[in-house]
């Protein structure tokens, strides 16, 4: 098991794509502490190596606190997931003050702040791993995602920076940008089609391996960054999105 004796924490890590990476963790034998607001399912509250933490990332105060907890319960810290995100739809007109601080306090202050307040419990185990999740969307975008995309954009340009000051601290740091990924988020968008079904095989279409990703997709190249086979990898933005985005559009 690659993440025997590691300590992880994971924001958002209950559901859709933090689930993934928490399930693939459990199974590589890491300690995990889950941040997240909403409690745990009963498999999740059952199991013994993982530490739930209830926090609002988009408070100030909510990073050192969080880190001081896990240290506290686990003893130390070795990986840093920040995954936990929100996404909104609007038009430039249309985006408010208010919309932008809440994208922004939780899409980039609290990774940001999350890895400062990790980094002397990473520096006393000689060194850890930071993942963020982009997006692809930090590279091309949708419509009406001028605020999100902003946002995944600036994890992907911090995650390069992080690299270069942590690394001699003997961290890495790494992003995951993910295209689609069936969640319970995008099979409620789907359904909102009136052919769902042809919805979802169009969609199939545009991805050169044939199928969405799954959660357990991301969680399983999260699984390798996080661990030490993954040691002389950093600064890098992995696109996970099963080809979907170097694929040149064609007529039909």
């Amino acid at each position: 098991m690659q993440l025997k004796g590691k300590t992880a924490v994971i924001t958002g890590g209950g559901r859709g794509i933090g689930r993934g990476i928490v399930d693939r963790f459990r199974a590589e034998g890491a300690q995990i502490a889950i941040i997240q607001r909403r409690g745990l399912d009963p498999e999740l509250k059952a199991d013994p190596q993982v530490e739930h933490i209830e926090a609002d990332l988009a408070e100030t105060t909510a990073p050192a606190a969080i880190i001081a907890q896990v240290v506290r319960r686990f003893g130390g810290l070795d990986v840093l997931v920040n995954n936990a995100g929100i996404m909104f739809e609007r038009s430039l007109a249309d985006i408010t003050v208010a919309d932008w601080e809440m994208m922004a306090a939780v899409n980039l202050r609290a990774p940001l702040f999350l890895a400062q307040a990790a980094l002397p419990e990473l520096m006393k185990r000689g060194g850890g791993s930071i993942i963020n999740l982009g997006s692809v969307e930090g590279h091309f975008v949708n419509p009406l995602h001028t605020a999100y995309a902003a946002t995944k954009a600036g994890i992907h340009g911090m995650t390069r920076a992080m690299a270069i000051d942590l690394g001699p601290y003997g961290v890495r740091c790494n992003a995951i940008a993910p295209g689609w990924i069936d969640t319970d988020l995008s099979d409620e968008y789907l359904d909102s089609f009136p052919d769902p079904d042809h919805a979802r095989q169009k969609l199939r279409d545009l991805h050169p391996v044939g199928r969405v990703g799954h959660p357990t997709d991301i969680g399983d190249l999260a699984a390798f960054l996080a661990s030490d086979r993954a040691e002389f990898l950093t600064g890098e933005v992995i696109v996970l999105d099963g080809g979907r985005t170097v694929r040149l559009p064609t007529p039909n």
